[in-house]
Order: structure tokens, then C-alpha cells, then sequence
């Protein structure tokens, strides 16, 4: 029963026989082959990008700090959530990455900035002429770190901001899938054609052994983009072996599906959860993870069976099994719908009403 992450889970099989195959022979390193070429060219298919400048790096700190490099001087800041990624679990990579470029935080609403919000703290910078930081890219993740997801909509208005302002908008798209897979939208709508102009598309939580896409809707800044990777140590040699599991991952649509499943997974976890007496959602689950607060009785039982979650807040060890403590639990697209099953049995049985 494991919900800690869905990095925890294994990579899709698709992906594995892929890599054997590219395993085979010789290939142009440094993504020259042909099976790059072939990965770069599919992932433009899929969102309809013929233009998009396409680099695969292993980690999403790396997409997310590579691409907010290329888009940020080190004179200027990125305005995104004060829950976000590239805030609160990068260790400072963006600010390393971009060479100082600060981060100045917008307050979310359920994980996500409002077009309102982000008006108010853009329109507040440059203020101090010289003397303080100039308003650089907007950065919105998607799904967002409380698993809410940002429609077409409000993602269309938060880049309306950005274009008052003339700032780019990226979008860190570590579960990009899962959003995707719940609007029921294509992946050029969720993102360039809303007004997206970089992506950090992931496949690590999704399916994949460790690949993400850096990805630039326009042209301008690719070789730039090329130079930070390379910079940045993100360069692999043998770069056949990322694209090895990109290419399957983006074929035949298996990102949306192994999303659409984690998704079930969620709907079903929270479903059962809710039936507990106690139980209370802090935010409405939308893609694969869930915030729920459950009774303490609940999550010691519930961790005396061997369930892996993280508590988010209060303490195993306490006096009242009634007290309720947050957890965060994050569903993969491996975990089979008998665990869910009986993780829910371990916590209704464990309800102290």
C-alpha cells in the first residue's frame, strides 16, 4: 500500500522494453541519433508544435531550473505560488540555475494563483527603480502541489496577466498527464495555445525510469536553452537511452492513460476515505493526490499495516484517537485497485466513530 509518491512506483513495461531495444548497437551520442530525433519529433506531434525546441534532462528540477534560466536574468524575479515547487523542494535551483534571479511568491487558493492575486504582486515590483528586483516570468504548476487543477480558463487568464505585463508564462508540468487526463483536453490546449510559452513536461512520476522535456513553444531562446543544458550538466552522452523511454511514453497515448489510472485510483481513495467518520478533504482531490485530514486512530492502524504516506501535519503518538492529522497520500498509475481497497478496509475498521 504505497501512497508516499508516486515517484515510488516502478516504470511502465512499454518503457523498459524500449530501453532494451535502444540498447542495441551503436547511436550518435549527445542527441544526434536517430532515435532522439525521433522522441523530439513526437512530442512536437503530440502537442502540435512543430516549432518547439525539445530537450529531454533527467530531473524536473532540472527542466524547471534550466528553462526559468533561459527565460530569467539574474537582475529579475519569477512570481509563482507560495506552495510551489520551484519554492518550497528545489533547494534554491532556480535561483543557482538563473545565476541570483529571486523568486517572489504569490498566495495560492486551493494550490493555484489567481489572475487577481498575481496582478496585485506583479504590479507591486518595480517600484524601487535600480534598487530592487525586475519583473521577470510567471511560473504556475499544473497539477498543482494540493492536487487542484487550473482549467483551460483560468490558465488563459493568469496569461492574459502576463501579456499586460509582457512577462512569459511557464508551466511546471511534473503532472501535467494527470491534469490533462481530468480536463479531457489535448496537450497543445493546456498549454501553448492557453497562452504557455515554456513547458517542464514530466514522465518521471508518471511511468518513466527518470525523463523530463524542457520544452520552448517559440523559437528565440532554443539555442539558449541548448547552452544551460549543456551548462547545467544535463547534457547526457548517451541521450538515447532518455528518449528511449520518452518515445513509447508519448506513443499510442500511454502518458494518458497511466495518468487517467493514478486518477481512478485518487477518485476511488478519496471516495473510500470520505465514508470515515472524521474524515475532511482539505482540498477537493482533482488529479492523483489527496489532502485528507483522518482520525489518529486511523493512521496508526493504518501505519501498523505497513500503508506508506506522509503525514503532513500532528504526530503518530497522542492521547486522543479522535484528533485529527493531515495526510498526503499520491496515487501512481501501478498501484492496483485491491491496495486501495484495502487500505480503505484497514481505515474504516480503525474509525473510532
Amino acid at each position: 500500500m504505497h501512497f508516499a509518491s508516486d515517484n515510488s512506483g516502478p516504470a511502465h513495461p512499454e518503457v523498459m522494453e524500449s530501453l532494451l531495444r535502444a540498447n542495441a548497437g551503436y547511436a550518435m551520442p549527445y542527441g544526434k541519433s536517430d532515435l532522439d530525433a525521433e522522441a523530439q519529433g513526437k512530442l512536437r506531434e503530440v502537442f502540435e508544435a512543430p516549432e518547439a525546441a525539445v530537450h529531454f534532462v533527467a530531473t524536473g528540477t532540472a527542466a524547471n531550473s534550466i528553462i526559468l534560466a533561459t527565460l530569467c536574468a539574474p537582475f529579475e524575479t519569477v512570481f509563482c505560488s507560495d506552495v510551489a515547487h520551484i519554492h518550497e523542494d528545489e533547494c534554491n535551483a532556480p535561483e543557482f540555475f538563473s545565476g541570483g534571479a529571486k523568486l517572489t511568491l504569490v498566495p495560492h487558493e486551493n494550490g493555484k494563483i489567481t489572475p487577481e492575486a498575481l496582478r496585485a504582486v506583479v504590479s507591486a515590483e518595480e517600484s524601487r527603480g535600480v534598487h530592487g528586483p525586475q519583473r521577470g516570468p510567471v511560473s504556475i504548476t499544473q497539477a498543482s502541489e494540493k492536487g487542484t487543477v487550473y482549467t483551460l480558463a483560468e490558465i488563459r487568464a493568469i496569461s492574459e496577466v502576463c501579456r499586460e505585463f509582457g512577462l512569459p508564462l511557464h508551466m511546471d508540468g511534473a503532472r501535467f498527464a494527470n491534469a490533462c487526463a481530468r480536463l479531457g483536453c489535448t496537450a497543445a490546449e493546456m498549454s501553448w495555445k492557453s497562452g504557455v510559452d515554456a513547458l517542464s513536461f514530466g514522465g518521471t512520476k508518471n511511468g518513466l525510469m527518470g525523463v523530463e522535456a524542457a520544452v520552448l513553444f517559440g523559437p528565440a531562446k532554443a539555442w539558449e536553452l541548448e547552452l544551460r543544458r549543456k551548462r547545467g550538466a544535463h547534457l547526457f552522452s548517451k541521450n538515447r537511452y532518455l528518449s528511449a523511454q520518452m518515445l513509447p511514453y508519448l506513443s499510442n497515448d500511454l502518458w494518458l492513460h497511466s495518468a487517467a489510472k493514478a486518477n481512478e485510483r485518487c477518485a476511488e481513495l478519496t471516495r473510500g476515505l470520505s465514508q470515515i467518520a472524521g474524515t475532511r478533504m482539505a482540498f477537493q482531490p482533482e488529479a492523483n493526490i489527496l489532502f485528507a485530514h483522518l482520525p489518529r486512530a486511523v493512521h496508526k492502524a493504518l501505519h501498523e499495516a505497513g500503508a506508506q504516506y506522509y503525514l503532513w501535519s500532528g504526530e503518530l503518538e497522542g492521547e486522543d484517537p479522535r484528533e485529527p492529522l493531515l495526510a498526503r497520500m499520491v496515487c501512481d498509475w501501478s498501484i492496483p485497485r485491491e491496495k486501495v481497497a484495502a487500505f480503505v478496509d484497514i481505515a474504516r475498521a480503525a474509525d473510532p466513530g
